[in-house]
Formats: C-alpha cells, sequence, structure tokens
C-alpha cells in the first residue's frame, strides 16, 4: 500500500499547503481518495505528483467539515466515475458555536443534491472492495468531546453537541497489519484505535495516519493522549493537519521515533 499526501497545512518543495487533508491512496491495484481538502488544490498537487484524479476508484469524505470537503465539487468535475462515500447521517449541519455566535463549517451547501447519484452512504461496517472498510464511531459520550471543542450539529429541534457520528475511519488489512486512516479523529485517536481493535479482535493494529484535532489542547492533555496511545501497542503514527506544531512536539517527545509528521507531497509505504 502506498499513502501519498496530497494537501496538509505543511508544505514540501513546489506544492501548496492549505489548512485541510487530502491523501492519495493506492491498493491492490485500486486508488482511493481520502478527502478533498479545503479547495482544488489536490488537484493541483496531485498534477505535479503524477496521481490521476480522473483514475480514482473510490472517493471517501472521512467527515462533514469545510476543510475535508470543499473540494468535493473540484472532484466531481474531474471523475466522472467514482463513487463518493461518507457516513450516514452525514449533512450540510456542522457549526461552531460559541455563545450567540454561529459559523458553519460544513460540506459545501447544496454539493450532496447537486451530486446525489455519485453520493454513496456508508452504515455500519461497511465493506469498500476487498480488504478494505469504513468504520464508525462505536465510543459512547462523544457528543462531551463535542461541546469541548464548540462543535454542534444544528436540527430540527435545535442545537446539539456533535457526537461525530459523521465522522469515519478508512481501514486497510495489510501484511503488517490494520492501517487506519481518520483525517481529524475527533473522536479521540485512542477511542479510535480501541474501535478498530474491537471490530478486529483478531488483528494487529499496525498505523494510524491522519490529524488528532489537538493543537487547542494543553500539554497535560496531549501526553495523557499519547500515553494511551502507546498503551494501544500501535507501531506507527503519522499526523498533521489539526495536530498542530506544539502537540506533535509532544507527542515527538512521550513516543519518539514511532511518530511521524505529514505533509504534502509525503509518501507512506507500508
Amino acid at each position: 500500500m502506498q499513502a501519498t499526501v496530497l494537501v496538509d497545512n505543511i508544505s514540501k518543495g513546489e506544492l501548496c499547503g492549505e489548512w485541510g487533508l487530502s491523501i492519495y491512496i493506492e491498493y491492490q491495484g485500486k486508488s482511493i481518495l481520502l478527502d478533498t481538502g479545503a479547495s482544488d488544490l489536490f488537484l493541483k498537487n496531485a498534477q505535479k505528483l503524477g496521481k490521476r484524479i480522473d483514475k480514482v476508484d473510490y472517493a471517501v469524505l472521512s467527515h462533514a467539515h469545510y476543510d475535508h470537503a470543499d473540494g468535493m465539487g473540484a472532484f466531481f468535475a474531474h471523475n466522472g466515475k467514482a463513487k463518493f462515500y461518507l457516513r450516514k447521517g452525514s449533512a450540510e449541519n456542522c457549526y461552531a458555536k460559541t455563545w450567540i455566535f454561529h459559523k458553519y463549517i460544513g460540506i459545501p451547501k447544496g454539493i450532496l443534491e447537486a451530486n446525489k447519484e455519485r453520493i454513496a452512504w456508508a452504515e455500519g461496517d461497511f465493506a469498500l472492495c476487498q480488504g478494505v472498510s469504513l468504520l464508525p464511531h462505536k465510543t459512547a459520550g462523544l457528543d462531551q468531546i463535542g461541546r469541548k471543542n464548540h462543535m454542534y450539529i444544528r436540527t430540527k429541534s435545535g442545537w446539539e453537541a456533535d457526537d461525530f457520528s459523521h465522522e469515519q475511519s478508512l481501514v486497510f488489512e495489510t501484511e503488517r497489519g490494520l492501517v487506519i486512516f481518520n483525517s481529524c479523529s475527533h473522536g479521540g485517536a485512542d477511542h479510535i484505535i480501541q474501535e478498530v481493535h474491537k471490530t478486529y479482535p483478531n488483528q494487529r493494529i499496525y498505523a494510524l495516519i491522519g490529524g488528532f484535532h489537538i493543537y487547542n489542547r494543553t500539554e497535560a492533555e496531549v501526553h495523557e493522549l499519547a500515553r494511551n496511545i502507546k498503551n494501544t501497542g500501535v507501531k506507527e503514527i503519522y499526523t498533521g493537519h489539526c495536530t498542530g506544531e506544539r502537540s506533535y512536539r509532544v507527542l515527538k517527545e512521550e513516543l519518539g521515533e514511532m511518530v511521524h509528521q505529514l505533509n504534502a507531497g509525503l509518501v507512506i509505504e507500508i
């Protein structure tokens, strides 16, 4: 399996970066695009890296936030065949809410209706293709994390703290073990590893790849998370985007060489 980071906050060489994430994954003859970043930048970087977006077989949205979904329209314009897989229940209803102020942080308004024939809904433990699955959160009480991060869902009955039921993990079976992609890990990187382990109790977990959304956490909280991650037995961590520079340094301090920095253009071979 080879994963190429098309978009991340950190750029390298001729590639540009933005607040967002997009990863091009090649696995057993199939190409999978995870997220589209916050613009059409993923297309430009893919072209520079020699990755054919028009040849992508499957597209996956990790969760319903703009910095992973705002390039969806560009994807549909450049790829006329691949289904785009969202977690069932995803909608245009994600907000950052502080006091009386509300900021929309969701997927592009109207994108689901305009491309309804290209949208596919993953429900439960979903087999994307041979050796690849999409898993929902299975940890209770994640709405507490949403409330702490001031993330809310707008419903017909009012505002509800986001429990990240629109977030999903993309899991690959490899010779080294399971490889998990979760672009922001809002539900907690440690929880995600545990969720996958419970789903596949007889398989070892080799790596977790994605942002951890801990850029605003205290050092003590990041140290605790790092220890929890280490206790899961995972072997490799590739993280960036919403992890943040300060929190990355803390993870590196705790976990050492098992932690690797994501950046646009990074190629991960497993």
